[in-house]
């Protein structure tokens, strides 16, 4: 897609072609979670076989990400990009048209295989098109805003639809989105020639889909069965050894998957990092919020979602202006700890909440600081995690992005529920089981949620500043050139 084929109007159609995309994929794992009590009770199956409504698509998706990452450098990124769309428009309209629970989880498994093909192509196609460094910045900070703001937009959309329509719309939506998304790309993105530098890598790829697979899925059993479980050591011990096992053979391979070049440079690997540990918060935030907010404050699904939109619309506001104006001239290191920083001090706020805590002075001002933080972590975070990567890394770098997060989310589901869940029985246990103590143990348990979110923010920006260096990360053509980690 070389620049000469694109005029200036044309690359701001490819962002929104590109963001379209992306908020699909985004709001696809929090849109569903609303529906699934109608779903359940539409389709008739128990509470322990919900969950695979949602661990379905969360294996297929991080499961295939890094091997999808670099089948885009091989085989170019407007035909995984077509092909990505296709597929979850597809997957979406089979979920939506389920008549049982078996078709409905294997439309989400086919979900995440086909969004693990989308979602690094996007980025990759912005990340080749936007080389520019001004550009660049309001680009990625478009770009930003949606990854950090689509779960709630999620949330948000999937209360209307499930109480002005029915749940299938969650699903149906996906189709109407890539309709669109796939007029645009088909008119706006050029076809490249097939790389001669990127190979497939057999043995890389069998341990990091193996690897990422077994971890996500101990994760998610972790979040049911708990940490204690067989299955659950026994599956997060088999993902931790295939992923060292991937990393030793990407070292010795002559056409990794993922080249180490990409993770060793620090404004990579640090932005990575900033990823992974703000998603683990960013769930905590939004599903323990959503559940106060309409089990303790009884608000509806679209009351509750409606309640978040300040919070996306700051994160839009500090993403696109953190990486427009400040990122290209001060760099990364003071601006992601600086999110960090802000998110926290709204997850402080939010551990004042009781059973009548009001919106406007209670929960609004900590919204505001988490949206403000969260737009400029992201913003600033995904722009440098795929700057300077030479076009036959573009797809895995941004793999690499999706990855982080999706790893990053899986921990979170599992780490604050087991912490939520043990929270609440210890206050159920020290204070009795009358109606008006499991409502106090509930908010209880949000706040000790809260709490641990806090730390991990906390760690979270001394980590980013001791890992990013300074300044702001210079334009490299060709391969990688990598800071010293």
């Amino acid at each position: 897609m070389p620049d000469a084929e694109r005029g200036d109007d044309k690359r701001w159609w490819i962002l929104a072609v590109a963001g379209l995309a992306q908020l699909m994929v985004v709001l696809d794992a929090t849109i569903v979670s609303i529906a699934l009590p109608s779903a359940q009770k539409d389709l008739v199956f128990s509470n322990a076989d919900r969950q695979w409504v949602v661990t379905a698509y969360s294996l297929a998706f991080g499961g295939l990400l890094l091997f999808a990452g670099r089948l885009s450098d091989l085989v170019g990124r407007r035909r995984t990009f077509l092909i990505g769309l296709v597929g979850f428009a597809c997957a979406s309209a089979l979920g939506g048209a389920a008549t049982g629970f078996a078709m409905l989880v294997i439309a989400r498994g086919i979900q995440g295989a086909f969004g693990a093909l989308l979602a690094p192509s996007a980025l990759s196609i912005l990340t080749t098109t936007f080389t520019e460094p001004s550009e660049r910045g309001k680009a990625f900070g478009v770009y930003g805003a949606i990854a950090g703001s689509g779960g709630a937009v999620g949330l948000l959309l999937g209360g209307v639809l499930t109480e002005y329509l029915n749940w299938r719309w969650c699903l149906y939506v996906n189709v109407a989105l890539a309709a669109v998304a796939l007029v645009g790309a088909m008119r706006l993105l050029v076809n490249q020639p097939r790389d001669p530098n990127v190979r497939l890598d057999p043995p890389g790829t069998v341990l990091a889909v193996g690897g990422l697979v077994a971890f996500v899925y101990g994760m998610a059993e972790a979040a049911t069965s708990g940490w204690g479980a067989p299955l659950t050591i026994a599956l997060i011990v088999v993902g931790v050894v295939l992923l060292a096992g991937f990393v030793l053979v990407e070292q010795r391979v002559d056409h990794p998957l993922l080249p180490l070049r990409v993770v060793l440079n620090r404004y990579r690997g640090g932005s990575y990092l900033a990823i992974g540990l703000t998603a683990i918060g960013l769930f905590g935030i939004f599903l323990f919020l959503t559940y106060y907010l309409q089990l303790t404050l009884h608000y509806s699904p679209v009351k509750a979602g409606l309640a978040f939109l300040p919070a996306i619309g700051m994160v839009m506001v500090a993403s696109t202006l953190s990486t427009a104006l400040l990122l290209p001239r001060i760099g990364p290191r003071p601006l992601v700890p600086l999110g960090m920083l802000v998110a926290a001090g709204g997850v402080a706020l939010l551990r004042d909440l009781g059973l009548h805590t009001s919106y406007d002075s209670g929960i609004l001002p900590g919204l505001i600081l988490i949206g403000l933080g969260l737009g400029l972590v992201f913003g600033c975070a995904i722009n440098t995690a795929t700057y300077g990567a030479g076009r036959e890394d573009a797809g895995v770098a941004s793999a690499m992005v999706n990855t982080s997060q999706q790893v990053g989310g899986s921990i979170g589901t599992a780490l604050l529920n087991s912490i939520a869940a043990s929270a609440l029985s210890s206050y159920v246990l020290a204070h009795g089981r009358a109606p008006g103590v499991v409502a106090e143990a509930a908010v209880h348990s949000y706040v000790v949620s809260f709490t641990v979110v806090l730390g991990i923010f906390l760690v979270a920006a001394i980590a980013s500043a001791a890992i990013l260096p300074s300044g702001a990360p210079r334009p490299v053509t060709g391969e990688v050139a990598a800071v010293p980690a």
